[in-house]
């Protein structure tokens, strides 16, 4: 087996500065993916030109989709995701990294196991001006369920871990700027298609979660987004008014220690 049958969606918006990175980091995977679908979600600046020269450098095995309005990663996924050919989507952020191995381990475990529709990984946090994910040492230390109750209490794993199967019937909110991943996992696993995340440090972040550079540093709206998103579950008829009010207070809690984590940051 040469190459996986998989479709690498990376949404790319003002990203000059990193997306090489992370294109190469797919490039050298020990198991390559079949395509990769570079989004370009109308930057307003050089980022189509630079995704044109990826392009020249690695032939058709990249092809360029561009949007005519910015409309968010949520939006630019799906657009890569419908434009898909592969059995498989995984999904790569343009300033992250994929482990060489990153691949060949998640593909060859969805393969063995046809009846997971979504799997996700550990990440490794890196600094910004690391040139790329170094070949530090991987091997899948075991497998967790991902049920409804764990995804209503914690985010489960980061998009750049993600691989589906194309054929989903959901995709991502459209328009939906912030925690609309987090929607997305929470749509499949509560329609009980199984999911689980591998435990193996499988992709490199470059920033922290949050209180960073980007969409991570609008703390607040993605605050607003995880309401939101139960206010959504709760409107569905999926969380009872009761689970409802502790979900918030339970949300606005983490929010309160995020900014205390950050103003200390800040200061030191």
């Amino acid at each position: 087996m040469n190459t996986a049958l998989v479709s690498v969606v990376v949404p790319c918006y003002r990203c000059t500065a990193t997306i090489e990175r992370a294109i190469a980091s797919v490039a050298a995977q020990t198991l390559r993916p079949a395509e990769v679908i570079l989004v370009e979600d109308a930057s307003g600046d050089g980022t189509l030109e630079v995704l044109q020269a990826i392009r020249a450098r690695y032939g058709d095995w990249v092809k360029i989709v561009a949007c005519a309005t910015n409309r968010g990663a949520a939006s630019a996924r799906n657009m890569g995701w419908n434009l898909a050919t592969q059995a498989y989507i995984a999904f790569l952020d343009a300033d992250d990294t994929w482990h060489p191995g990153k691949i060949e381990i998640q593909y060859v475990y969805m393969l063995e196991h046809p009846e997971i529709v979504l799997s996700g990984h550990l990440c490794r946090q890196l600094r910004q001006e690391a040139a790329g994910a170094p070949p530090w040492p991987v091997s899948l230390q075991g497998v967790e369920s991902i049920t409804w109750g764990k995804l209503l209490a914690r985010h489960a794993f980061v998009t750049p871990s993600v691989m589906l199967k194309r054929s989903i019937a959901y995709r991502f909110a459209e328009g939906q700027r912030y925690m609309e991943d987090h929607r997305l996992w929470m749509e499949i696993v509560g329609a009980a298609l199984p999911t689980v995340k591998l435990h193996a440090e499988l992709a490199a972040v470059y920033k922290p979660v949050y209180g960073a550079s980007g969409l991570s540093a609008d703390m607040w709206g993605m605050e607003k987004a995880e309401l939101a998103n139960y206010r959504y579950f709760y409107d569905q008829g999926r969380i009872s008014a009761p689970l409802l009010l502790v979900l918030r207070v339970y949300s606005l809690l983490k929010y309160l220690r995020r900014l205390l984590i950050v103003r200390f940051l800040h200061r030191t």
